[in-house]
């Protein structure tokens, strides 16, 4: 597979240099300089992911986007749907990231984005690239095991597939398939440096494992990764696990 990839080393607009070192040297660099999380800034962060997804799949390739948080799988989806894929959609994640203005606490952005790609809660960040309401029978959560209150009943109550990573290992989909991965999915009793980690939840080699087995079943066509915080990853073992679970993934 001719895998093309598009790294932006940052979180929102803060910069995340370490998440190089899980890009090949020749990934497009789409780093930028912004001052906030406006329609505005995030558009020129989130603008050429979408065109570099759009493109690469237009020229037979696989786009794979490294980045530092969730709502840079936004526009990976609108490159597809831009290219004329409307692929199943694969949302691996200790969050749901599935939260409205009316069900978050924290009113965290970054615990928002799958639901706006499902046409919840403000479509800003969505208009910015043309990304219109995705159906959410065509989106699976897998694990999923940190969700606020409120998220929890809009997750129960959604169309969506709410599943583990066992669950994953045995899903066949007719179809192409895009695949989100936030690292932070993994155990934080094993690897956590990660902004947001979370206790429980699967370890690397039963990840790993699953990963695999739904790799070698389906056709991904397009994969994100969420990737881990540097500056809180002294032992390096996070980020060899991210590694690990991208190759896995791309098989």
């Amino acid at each position: 597979m001719n895998d093309q990839w598009i790294l932006t080393p940052q979180f929102f607009e803060i910069p995340e240099p370490a998440l190089a070192a899980a890009a090949p040297t020749d990934a497009v660099e789409n780093a930028h300089v912004i001052a906030d999380r406006s329609a505005e800034s995030l558009g020129k962060v989130h603008r050429p992911i979408r065109d570099f997804v759009r493109d690469q799949m237009r020229e037979g390739a696989r786009p794979v986007s490294l980045a530092g948080d969730c709502c840079a799988a936004i526009p990976v989806l609108a490159g597809l749907r831009a290219a004329g894929t409307e692929p199943a959609l694969i949302w691996i994640d200790a969050h749901g990231d599935f939260n409205t203005p009316e069900t978050s606490p924290s009113q965290f952005l970054g615990g928002m984005p799958l639901a706006m790609m499902a046409g919840r809660g403000p479509q800003w960040m969505c208009e910015e690239v043309g990304l219109a309401p995705f159906p959410e029978e065509r989106i699976w959560l897998v694990d999923g095991r940190d969700l606020d209150p409120l998220e929890r009943e809009a997750v129960d109550a959604s169309g969506l597939h709410h599943i583990d990573i066992e669950g994953l290992a045995e899903l066949k989909i007719d179809g192409p398939v895009y695949v989100h991965l936030d690292v932070d999915v993994l155990s934080a009793d094993e690897v956590a440096a990660f902004n947001y980690p979370v206790p429980g939840g699967p370890s690397v080699a039963v990840t790993v494992a699953g990963c695999r087995r739904f790799a070698a079943a389906n056709d991904i066509v397009a994969l994100s990764v969420s990737g881990w915080t540097g500056r809180l990853d002294g032992d390096g073992r996070t980020g060899a696990a991210c590694k690990e679970l991208i190759r896995t993934l791309l098989g």
